[in-house]
C-alpha cells in the first residue's frame, strides 16, 4: 500500500505531493519518487523543497530518512543545497524533451495593432489605489455576518449606496428593498426572461447588441425590432405589435447610433406600458458619460412600477468587476429573487462592500468626473482628426458615451472595414448591430463605423486615429 501525502498540524513550508510506492526502504522509495517528479517536469528547476521536518511529518517517516534522501540526490546532482536558500531542484536537472516534428497549424492573423471596438473603457485608468483603500476600509468595517452565506438580493450596504446615488445622479425613484444586485446586463436578462419573470415577445430597437439578442433567443424569447430616427426609438410603433409584452430600450444614449430618446417619446412609452400593463426594460449602460448636453434622467423616474432599470460598472469602472443592479417594480422583486435562488453564483460580497464604500466616500463620483473629461478629450481628438483629414465623414452620437458612429457613403461599409483590417484596426461596422428582422420593417440602413475611442491608452491613441483616417474612403 502506498503512503500518500497528508496535511499535518506540525508541518511548515510548502506542500509537496509524493507517493512512497514499491518495495525497499522508505528512503529508497522517497529518492525514486523525487527523481520521477523531476524527470517528468512536475518539480521544475529552482523549485524549493519542503524542510526535512515538514516533509517527514507529511509522509509519516523519520526526519533523518528525508535528510538522507535529500543528501543522496544532492550528491547525484538532482538537487542543490545552500545555507539560507534551502534545498532546491538543480537547474541542470530539467528533463530533456524529445524532439517533436512540427505540426501544421492554421494560420492566425496577428493581433490588431489598434483597438477601436466599442464597449471597452480604458483599462489603464482603473482607480487601483482608491479601490484598494476602499476595500481596506470596507473590510475593516464589515460585520462578521458579511462573511457567512450571502443574500441573493445583495449586500444592504451596496443597495443603500446605490439607492442614494441613482436618485441623485440618474433621477431613479427607488428604495434599497427594490434593488437586486447582479453581475451585469446579460445576467439581468437571464434572470428576467430565462427564469420566466417576464415573457416575450419583446420589442427591441432595430440596432443593438447581438449578444443580448442571443441571450434572449436562448430563453426562447422572440424579439421584434422597432425603428430608429434622430429622436431615438420610434416607440409609437409599439401599438402596432399587439402581442408584445415588454420593450427593451437604451433611452439615455441609444446603442449604437447615439442620441437620447426624445422627451415626448419617453412620456409616450411610459404611457404605453401603463395603459396596457406592459414593462419597459431600461438599459442605462453609459448614462454617466455626457459631454455637450444636459444630463438625461432615467425613464424609470416616470413610472417606477412599469420600468425595470438596469445598470452596471462595466463602462464606468471595469467589466472585470462584474457588478450590476436591477431596480425593480415592487411586484417583480420576489419573482426575481426566487429565480436567483438560495445558492446562486452571486457577485462577490467583498466587491459589493468595496463598491458601496467607493460610492459613499465620493471616490466613484470623482472617478466618473475624471473619466468624463478624459473621454471627452478622446472624442474631441477624433472629431478634429476627421475635420482635418476626412471632412466628408460625419461623426454622430458624440454628445455622450464612449463611441461614435462615422457615417459612410452608401455601399462602402464592407470595403472600409477591410481597409481598416489592413491598417491593423479592430472595429465594427454599423451593420453588425442591426436586428436580422429589421429589413422586413422597412427601415433605412445607413453605412457606418462604430468607433470606440475609450480603449486605447493615451500614448497609442494618435496612431490609432492616423490608421483610421487612412482606412476611410476618399471624398467623392
Amino acid at each position: 500500500m502506498a503512503d500518500s501525502w497528508v496535511n499535518s498540524a506540525e508541518r511548515i513550508g510548502a506542500d509537496l505531493h509524493v507517493e512512497l510506492a514499491g518495495s525497499g526502504s522508505r528512503r529508497a522509495a522517497l529518492i525514486r519518487a523525487l527523481r520521477e517528479a523531476v524527470r517528468d517536469g512536475r518539480l521544475a528547476p529552482g523549485t524549493r523543497l519542503p524542510p526535512y521536518r515538514s516533509l517527514a511529518a507529511d509522509l509519516g517517516i523519520a526526519r533523518n530518512t528525508v535528510a538522507d534522501a535529500y543528501a543522496e540526490l544532492v550528491a547525484e546532482g538532482w538537487l542543490t543545497a545552500r545555507q539560507g536558500s534551502g534545498t532546491r531542484v538543480a537547474p541542470r536537472a530539467e528533463p530533456v524533451k524529445a524532439a517533436r516534428v512540427p505540426k501544421k497549424v492554421p494560420y492566425r492573423a496577428p493581433a490588431p495593432a489598434h483597438q477601436l471596438r466599442q464597449g471597452q473603457p480604458d483599462a489603464g485608468s482603473f482607480p487601483r489605489a482608491a479601490w484598494l483603500a476602499a476595500a481596506r476600509r470596507a473590510l475593516g468595517a464589515a460585520p462578521n455576518e458579511a462573511f457567512g452565506p450571502g443574500d441573493p438580493q445583495g449586500r444592504t450596504e451596496l443597495r443603500h449606496a446605490l439607492a442614494n446615488y441613482l436618485a441623485r445622479v440618474r433621477g431613479v425613484r427607488t428604495t434599497p428593498d427594490r434593488i437586486v444586485i447582479c453581475s451585469g446586463f446579460a445576467h439581468a436578462l437571464r434572470l428576467l426572461f430565462g427564469g420566466g419573470v417576464l415573457q416575450g415577445p419583446l420589442a427591441v430597437e432595430a440596432y443593438g447588441l447581438g449578444f443580448h439578442r442571443s441571450v434572449l433567443a436562448a430563453a426562447d424569447v422572440r424579439t421584434v425590432p422597432i425603428g430608429l430616427d434622430e429622436q431615438g426609438a420610434r416607440v409609437e410603433e409599439l401599438v402596432e405589435h399587439k402581442g408584445v409584452r415588454a420593450a427593451l430600450l437604451t433611452p439615455a444614449h441609444q446603442f449604437p447610433t447615439g442620441g437620447p430618446l426624445h422627451p415626448a417619446r419617453r412620456a409616450g412609452v411610459a404611457d404605453w406600458a401603463r395603459a396596457r400593463g406592459r414593462v419597459i426594460l431600461e438599459d442605462d449602460y453609459d448614462g454617466e458619460f455626457r459631454y455637450d448636453r444636459e444630463p438625461v434622467g432615467a425613464v424609470q423616474g416616470l413610472d417606477p412600477e412599469r420600468v425595470v432599470y438596469v445598470g452596471s460598472v462595466s463602462k464606468s469602472l471595469s467589466p472585470a468587476v462584474r457588478l450590476g443592479w436591477m431596480v425593480l417594480p415592487d411586484h417583480l422583486v420576489g419573482p426575481v429573487l426566487a429565480v436567483k435562488g438560495e445558492r446562486e453564483a452571486w457577485a462577490s460580497v467583498l466587491d459589493q462592500l468595496t463598491l458601496a464604500e467607493f460610492i459613499e466616500s465620493g471616490h466613484y463620483d470623482r472617478h466618473v468626473r475624471r473619466m468624463r473629461q478624459r473621454y471627452r478629450g478622446r472624442r474631441d481628438q477624433l472629431v478634429a482628426a476627421l475635420a482635418e483629414r476626412a471632412p466628408h465623414i460625419t461623426a454622430t452620437g458624440i454628445a455622450a458615451g464612449l463611441h461614435a458612429v462615422l457615417r459612410l457613403p452608401p455601399g462602402t461599409e464592407r470595403a472600409v472595414l477591410k481597409a481598416a483590417a489592413w491598417q491593423g484596426i479592430a472595429l465594427d461596422g454599423l451593420a453588425e448591430f442591426r436586428h436580422p428582422d429589421a429589413t422586413d420593417a422597412g427601415m433605412r440602413h445607413p453605412d457606418g463605423l462604430v468607433v470606440g475611442y475609450a480603449t486605447p491608452p493615451d500614448h497609442a491613441y494618435p496612431a490609432a486615429l492616423d490608421a483610421l483616417c487612412r482606412a476611410l474612403p476618399p471624398a467623392p
